[in-house]
């Protein structure tokens, strides 16, 4: 891709921080702009990407976890799925977590791996927590296919874990409607990835006063909400 001629570039998700610098800079040194969504390419910031576009994971952990925590009464022993470890989105949500926790003295974090935002790795891991652990409050996962890949898992088992989740999917609007999630927060990819359409257009077209960081936002998810925010997805995608 970095060999060849583009208006402008848009990458999402690079999997790890810093893997992806040396290509992104041959994009750069041939005129190209790019722009970054979701995660950061160059930790150090030396590369001069045209912006960079994401949601504000901190804020999206630190809302999850918190709704997880009230519902919990406070107390009791968590468990947190994380996605993988060099995506900044995930240390981001990490962070968020981390947060809410230290308000909570009552609740013990007793387990914290990586699925890599994988729902078969995510049911795995959980299915060996069931088995080890008798006690567990709640779940914290990283996105929502794991924390509802986890949900069956725990539902065959017959245990009764709360779990929250972030990205607000449909299926995970759904569970928080029915009481299944206790809550998961609105990652507004729509807006990253039409921002950064948006913003290429202007870049491939001369615009210089693009700010470096734009923060795209969006809601905590819960049964008060939920149903109005599925009821405006779907009337998008109609």
């Amino acid at each position: 891709m970095a060999s060849k001629h583009w208006d402008f570039v848009a990458i999402s998700s690079a999997v790890g921080v810093d893997t992806l610098i040396q290509p992104v800079q041959q994009l750069i040194d041939n005129g190209i702009p790019v722009i970054q969504m979701d995660t950061v390419i160059d930790s150090s910031g030396s590369t001069n990407i045209t912006t960079f576009i994401e949601p504000d994971n901190v804020f999206m952990g630190e809302a999850s976890a918190t709704a997880l925590f009230e519902k919990m009464g406070g107390k009791g022993k968590v468990i947190m799925t994380q996605g993988t470890l060099g995506h900044t989105g995930a240390q981001g949500r990490a962070k968020g977590f981390y947060q809410a926790l230290a308000k909570y003295p009552d609740i013990e974090l007793i387990a914290k791996d990586p699925a890599n935002f994988d729902a078969h790795k995510a049911a795995q891991l959980w299915e060996n927590y069931l088995a080890r652990y008798k006690d567990i409050g709640g779940g914290f996962f990283h996105n929502d296919d794991m924390a509802l890949a986890a949900l069956k898992v725990i539902r065959n088992a017959r245990r009764n874990i709360l779990i929250s989740g972030i990205d607000a999917m449909q299926p995970a609007i759904q569970a928080v409607i029915e009481g299944e999630m206790v809550a998961t927060v609105r990652n507004p990819s729509g807006r990253i990835h039409w921002g950064a359409l948006m913003i290429g257009i202007l870049a491939a077209s001369g615009v210089k006063n693009i700010p470096k960081h734009i923060l795209a936002d969006g809601p905590l998810v819960t049964q008060q909400n939920g149903a109005g925010l599925l009821f405006m997805e779907n009337q998008f995608l109609l």
